[in-house]
């Protein structure tokens, strides 16, 4: 879909992967197609660095990471004048805090890069899908748990993002809880204490990110009330929320380019994050 005051696109680079860990940690599954890493993608513009960036995670109930919530959310991302860094986080047979650890350090790896990449260390962003977003929303809100003792970047780069986006999150696992999540991160019998450990509106207070939503108010696979409970609590909080609660659509979407009645939630986004753009993604064209 076409909307003409985002017009302005940008050629893109997909610079390589970085390893999260390093070689020879007993964090990278055997699978080296399963290692964790960020996937760059950055514009191919030429302008001035540093430049705003946003982490994104993909979905898939910590049981893979959907192709469709990645690269071309990294993709349409840059094209707009912004860096993005693809997460690919551990999941299942991986175990909590494997996905967590990995999108805290995802974090802080994007603010020790910053120099070398032309990043902004103070205007990095975390989005997360599904899945992701339970991620996302975990580390945005208790940035230092859980603590891993292997994450020598802990005390050095601040894990906890400056901005928050979650697309159909997974957010309690209290209340409305997702049991796929569950099984994949705990096992079959998870304990109370767990469930609310990771149950992330309950977790938010006034250092919790700007955060945006969008969620569609009939997901069959995540229901609509993880969006609304999260933005509720920043709002008792003061932390600045946007939600956009559709009223069809179903879950995994992604950048929903195949769906018109969702299609406008990326550039929603985009002018969520307006102030971080390049100068001339902010003016309309007509």
């Amino acid at each position: 879909m076409n909307h003409p005051d985002l017009a302005y696109t940008r050629a893109v680079s997909m610079l390589g992967v970085v390893p999260l860990w390093p070689d020879g940690s007993d964090r990278n599954p055997r699978n080296p197609m399963e290692r964790p890493r960020l996937e760059v993608y950055l514009p191919d513009d030429g302008l001035a660095a540093p430049r705003a960036t946003v982490v994104v995670c993909p979905g898939g109930g910590y049981r893979f990471r959907a192709p469709h919530e990645a690269a071309p959310v990294a993709q349409f991302l840059a094209q707009r004048g912004l860096a993005a860094l693809v997460c690919h986080y551990r999941v299942a047979p991986q175990r909590f805090p494997a996905p967590m650890a990995d999108v805290a350090r995802a974090v802080r790896m994007a603010r020790k890069l910053a120099p070398e990449l032309g990043l902004d260390p103070a205007r990095v962003a975390l989005m997360g899908f599904s899945a992701g977003g339970h991620a996302a929303a975990t580390v945005a809100t208790q940035p230092d748990f859980p603590f891993d003792p292997q994450d020598d970047l802990v005390g050095q780069h601040a894990a906890r993002p400056d901005r928050l986006i979650l697309a159909y999150p997974v957010v309690s696992m209290a209340e409305d809880a997702h049991e796929g999540c569950l099984l994949n991160l705990f096992g079959r019998e998870p304990r109370r204490e767990q469930r609310e450990a990771l149950s992330a509106e309950r977790w938010v207070d006034a250092q919790t990110p700007p955060s945006f939503l969008y969620h569609t108010n009939d997901d069959p696979g995540v229901a609509a009330t993880h969006s609304l409970r999260f933005a509720a609590a920043c709002r008792a909080h003061g932390v600045p929320v946007e939600l956009h609660l559709f009223a069809h659509g179903r879950h995994g979407v992604g950048l929903a380019e195949d769906e018109p009645a969702l299609a406008l939630w990326p550039h929603l986004l985009v002018r969520w994050l307006a102030d971080w753009l390049p100068d001339d993604e902010r003016r309309p064209t007509r």
